[in-house]
This record gives C-alpha cells, structure tokens and sequence, in this order.
C-alpha cells in the first residue's frame, strides 16, 4: 500500500499534517512493504526539508497511492478517481455548502471516510482535535478582551507557536478580573479549562459564580447542561432523556449570562435542544457579557450572536445588539465581540499535529497498514467506490440536489 500525506488547499489556510516527519518515518520504518509520502506543501506546519531530513520521499504527484489523507476538505478540482480519502468532510449533515464535494465522490468512484466518525464500540470519538480546540479557543478569547480595553497583553500566535510557549506566555501575563462562563463537557470544554488553570485563574463553584461579589482575579465556572436547561414540565433533568427529547427542555442560562463577562461556549449542541442566548437577549436583560469565545462555532446556533464564523488573520468581529447586525471588532463599547474560528487548533498546528498523528498511528494507519479489516475506518466510510455506504444512506436525497 502506498499513503499519501496531501498539501491542504482549503481556503483559509490550514498547517496541520495527518502525520509529522518523526511519526511517518516510524511507519515506513515498521511497514517496509508500503510506503508514506508527502505532497510537497509551502504552508505546513512541517517543511519539506524536515520530511526529507526524517528520510520520508517529498514528492508532487500523488496519483500512484492508494490512499490519501488531509485535515480539511481537499478543493474539487484535485480529487483523483478511484482514490481513497480520508479528511474531516463537513458533509455527513447535510452541509449545504459541501453538497458538490459529496457529489464529486459520488461521480469519480472514491471513497471517502470522514475523521469525525472514527468512534469506539461506545460511540467515543478516537481522532480529535478537540482539546486543542479548547486551548486555543480560551487564548484567543482572552486576547480579544484585552484588545477591547486596548491592553493587548497576548502576541498574536504565528506558525511555529507551540503549547509550550503559550503557557510561558499566559503565566506571567496579567489578566482581567473578571467572571468567565465555559459550558460544556467534553474535550473542547477541558482544552479550555486547563488553559485557563495555566492563566492562574480562579475555579468557582457554581454558588460562587452566580453571587453578585465581585471577584478579584480571573474566576471561572464550568457549566454543565444540566446547570443550563430544565424540564418544561418541571420534572427533575435526565442525562439520557436529554438525549432523547432536547425538545422537551428550556434553557435556563440568563441566570448565569447576568453573572457573566467572558462567555467561552464548549458546549455541543442539538438544533432541537434549547437556544441558550437569543439575539434580543443582550439588552432585554442587560447581560453584562462583553465577548464570546465561540469555540463550538455553530452558526446561529444555541448563541445566536455568532453570525458566522470567523479566521485567525481576523478572530473577531461585533454583534450589535440594538441592530442585532455585525458591526468591525471594537467598534463600540456597547456591542458583542464575537470570537468564532473554526479551525482553532491550527493555532498550535505542530503541537496538534502531533497528538492527532498519535492516534491516527494507532487506530487508523496500523490496521491499514496490516491489512486488517478494521470496523472502526470502515463506520467512518461515508462513500465505498463512489456510492453511500449503508450507515449513511440518508444522505441520498441530499446527494441528488
């Protein structure tokens, strides 16, 4: 089997590599039968010199391998036929934007596993950049707040910015004293909260968040769905009937938003569950909240403020709540600031990078690499040869326009 490592083309740029030099060269050196190669790329996070230096071939032609994997959505006009693609795909719901990209797998006979399906027998996702997500999300945010105050008190990451040294950074860094909200708890929620930890912050429990003393230091809470969303008829909150019902439920979030000035939402979210902040919300309740760091970034989701998203050249723009409209970042002191990048992670692309290679190695080269039959590429397997996999049938209609 031959592997290639494909150079991103999505726009905005992405630097995140499937695999680093270090761990392509470690499979090429226990599978000497196949081979990884990797695309040549002037905007990875790794050079092609750090590739050729670890002794992995950097070529430009990846036409004779058999399977290919990304990070983002690979551009149209570069998919080969007959290939094998393995990126994160944004088409399994029905993202209208993406609609062509399915279709094009479906025309040139590729198939097409997804990422964000590579799940355990318990549903677990095993390939995440969620964490990272969380991290990053926390540090962007917190820099939009000081920029609104015109303090800027943290750089702007570039390219070869590491975890390493953004903790150096933001432990010394003085930060606002202020009540930061997380809600959410799964990876994105506990990237965030171990950020923040590095800050030095403050962890409150949920009494002390939703008290009106004053804090003097950077406090925050982590809110869990059950703090944020109640029974309509008033019967006492179920994990699993959550699940089941999201329709049954509404929020309860103003009570935390009017003790809030960072809002940093972590949280996944139902289009049938409660909307947490509705656009009208900011001035019918005087919500003392001054950004959003919408790490889950769905657009015009549960947080209605998050119009679209946003890039890492420009992280933030102002929701104006009387015009419920986007108005340029710090424009007025009365507007929202809106932190929505999607891609966070990129942010920390070596790092990243890294830690997603490590289970990639893991739970999807090896079994490729030995041949196996692994159940866990094939429930990601969005389209085999050109035509919807039986998991993913549901998508038919959706394919056809």
């Amino acid at each position: 089997m031959k592997i290639g490592l494909l150079k991103e083309t999505k726009t905005p740029v992405d630097n995140r590599v499937a695999l680093s030099p270090k761990q392509a060269a470690k499979l090429n050196e226990e599978f000497p039968e196949s081979e990884i190669v990797v695309q040549s790329s002037d905007i990875r996070a790794f050079t092609d010199d750090e590739y050729r230096q670890a002794g992995v071939k950097v070529v430009n032609d990846l036409s004779d391998c058999d399977v290919l994997f990304g990070i983002k959505e690979a551009k149209i006009d570069t998919l080969l036929p007959n290939k094998h693609y393995v990126f994160f795909g944004h088409i399994a719901k029905m993202q209208e934007y993406n609609r062509p990209l399915l279709q094009t797998f479906m025309r040139k006979g590729i198939t097409f596993s997804d990422y964000e399906y590579l799940v355990d027998e318990n549903g677990e996702r095993l390939c995440a950049f969620g964490w990272w997500a969380g991290v990053v999300g926390v540090y962007y945010t917190l820099r939009g707040y000081s920029l609104r105050k015109v303090k800027n008190i943290l750089p702007k990451p570039s390219l070869g910015f590491t975890l390493a040294l953004m903790r150096e950074i933001v432990s010394t860094a003085k930060m606002p004293k202020v009540k930061i909200l997380i809600t959410g708890n799964g990876r994105v929620a506990q990237g965030a909260t171990y950020l923040l930890r590095e800050c030095r912050a403050l962890e409150l429990t949920k009494e002390q968040f939703l008290s009106d003393e004053p804090v003097d230091r950077l406090s925050f809470y982590r809110a869990t769905v059950e703090d944020l969303v109640k029974r309509k008829d008033g019967r006492p909150y179920s994990r699993s009937d959550f699940r089941k019902n999201p329709s049954q439920y509404e929020s309860d979030f103003i009570k935390f938003a009017k003790h809030t000035d960072i809002f940093i939402p972590c949280h996944f979210w139902d289009p049938q569950a409660p909307v947490y902040l509705e656009k009208d919300d900011f001035f019918k309740e005087q919500l003392p909240i001054k950004i959003i760091g919408d790490i889950s970034c769905d657009i015009c989701g549960s947080v209605k403020s998050t119009i679209r998203s946003s890039t890492h050249a420009e992280p933030y723009y102002d929701f104006n709540p009387m015009t419920m409209k986007e108005e340029p970042a710090f424009s007025s002191s009365r507007n929202i600031t809106v932190m929505a990048v999607d891609t966070c992670p990129n942010a920390l692309a070596i790092d990243a990078s890294k830690y997603f290679g490590d289970m990639l190695t893991e739970h999807v080269f090896k079994p490729l690499l030995r041949g196996d039959h692994s159940k866990v590429i094939a429930g990601a397997t969005i389209v085999k040869e050109g035509k919807l996999t039986e998991k993913f049938s549901y998508l038919t209609d959706f394919a056809m326009g």
